[in-house]
């Protein structure tokens, strides 16, 4: 049965489309459920983490006259290495099934889909994509040497898209950690090399370089439009493909630099675009995922982009400004009470320069965390201010009835004051409050504002933001 399944496996490219890139997941597991978010802001807190050396760790990397690592360190980096990287084979839930294309969806099988993972410690934790895991009803690990176990979620965290996973080893099979790398230890044009079980193909190795650093993806749950943006993707053209998500990106020396996760290609295979979860982040979530259950990231409530040449002209903002500009403010969120408005452009953020949106995502999930103070320097009608914003904790929000909505629940509340304050309805808004709620089978968001002695309920589709109801008391 489970050769059949990898017959099967070899023609079937489980991945997920991703807004208009056509960013693929890169598991096995058809649903994918893996990446969508947007430019609103994460963050996180620092926590330090202490990598476990790996037993007998590769040598430093010559090259060959070719110019290319030296094949003999190659195949030593692959024989020290590969014991501590597993496959993953996942049962999908019976709940899931329907939205399997054939041949998964069948009387006789439950929909399955397969990964990658790396041994993260000597307790059995194994660092993988939370898309590979998401709708698991049951996880089994096969190790290098074809042994196998089973495998029980620890946490996940789909806005990174990392989960931790927890197996107990069967006899003869020594747990071998791989280390982390320091952050910033790589710059484009380092070898690394991806391993992993590409359409099922298990103990893969492939050979790139970085080709970029310093992505901004849009990552985290739902089918809607994209959330958050998860910072300092690491882009590579080392071969990636489905079934490769969630195994391990190394440089040469044997460290993790990236959790592999996405690839962009038109034909959901590797077009030698592929993107790796930084280390960075890695360090911060996966010790929270095991010891908290969670990962708490910084929020500052605003909604942007990068300021280039059409940004500057729409906005008639000074030529070659780089920085950050604000298109919304969440009300009542961190960025609000702090003065940011829409308009400003973000060009520093405690003295750390931002040259582009994903510089200030980057230092709110790498460097910051909930209740911290940061300085933010704004440019606002051509003069530079600083602003002094206490950072919150990022909103997390389930839709009615469990269904994704296109429409956040700040986004709602950004409507539902437009809406009042064009109407005439209400003019000073001292709270707010938001509710999901379903109305003819729809999920709707009901937002209530209150000031000038009034009550002002609105009702917004959450799905297409519309406004359906307004009234007053």
């Amino acid at each position: 049965m489970r050769v059949d399944l990898r017959k099967r496996l070899l023609v079937m490219v489980g991945v997920v489309l991703i807004a208009g890139l056509i960013l693929t997941g890169c598991s096995n597991v058809i649903p994918g459920g893996a990446l969508l978010a947007t430019p609103d802001q994460p963050q996180a807190q620092e926590k330090a983490v202490e990598s476990v050396p790996v037993a007998n760790p590769a040598p430093a990397a010559p090259l060959a006259a070719s110019g290319q690592p030296d094949q003999e360190l190659l195949a030593s980096l692959y024989e020290h290495t590969l014991p501590s990287v597993v496959n993953i084979q996942v049962s999908v839930k019976p709940e899931a099934a329907g939205v399997l294309p054939p041949p998964f969806e069948t009387p006789d099988q439950l929909p399955r889909g397969e990964g990658t993972g790396f041994v993260y410690d000597d307790e059995g934790h194994i660092v993988t994509n939370n898309h590979v895991v998401a709708e698991a009803d049951k996880i089994t690990v096969y190790f290098y040497n074809g042994m196998w176990a089973d495998a029980e979620v620890v946490a996940t965290d789909p806005q990174a898209d990392l989960a931790v996973i927890q197996v107990t080893p069967p006899e003869g099979i020594e747990l071998r950690p791989l280390p982390l790398a320091e952050p910033d230890s790589i710059k484009p044009g380092y070898w690394v090399v991806a391993l992993g079980s590409p359409f099922g193909l298990e103990n893969t190795m492939t050979l790139g370089i970085v080709s970029a650093l310093s992505r901004g993806l849009p990552v985290g749950p739902g089918e809607g439009p994209a959330r958050y943006t998860l910072p300092d993707v690491i882009q590579t053209d080392a071969a990636i493909n489905p079934g490769n998500s969630g195994g391990p990106l190394l440089n040469l020396e044997g460290q993790v630099v990236g959790v592999n996760f996405a690839i962009n290609s038109p034909v959901r295979a590797n077009s030698g675009v592929g993107f790796a979860i930084p280390v960075s982040v890695v360090r911060r979530v996966v010790p929270a995922l095991i010891e908290e259950g969670a990962y708490h990231y910084a929020y500052l409530g605003i909604a942007g982009r990068t300021v280039n040449a059409d940004v500057a002209e729409q906005e008639d903002l000074p030529e070659n400004l780089l920085g950050a500009f604000v298109a919304q403010v969440m009300p009542g969120g961190p960025a609000d009470k702090g003065g940011v408005e829409a308009g400003d452009v973000i060009v520093a953020i405690d003295g750390m320069p931002v040259r582009q949106f994903e510089d200030l995502v980057s230092y709110l999930v790498t460097k910051a965390a909930p209740g911290q103070k940061v300085t933010l320097t704004v440019v606002r009608d051509g003069k530079e201010l600083d602003l002094d914003v206490k950072l919150g904790e990022r909103p997390t929000q389930a839709a009615p009835e469990g269904e994704a909505t296109a429409v956040t629940i700040d986004e709602a509340i950004a409507i539902a004051r437009d809406a009042a304050t064009k109407a005439g309805m209400i003019d000073n808004i001292d709270a707010t409050s938001a509710k999901r709620d379903v109305r003819d089978g729809e999920p709707v968001w009901v937002i209530t504002l209150e000031g000038d002695g009034k009550t002002v309920t609105v009702v917004v589709d959450a799905n297409t933001g519309d406004v359906l109801e307004m009234g007053s008391r």
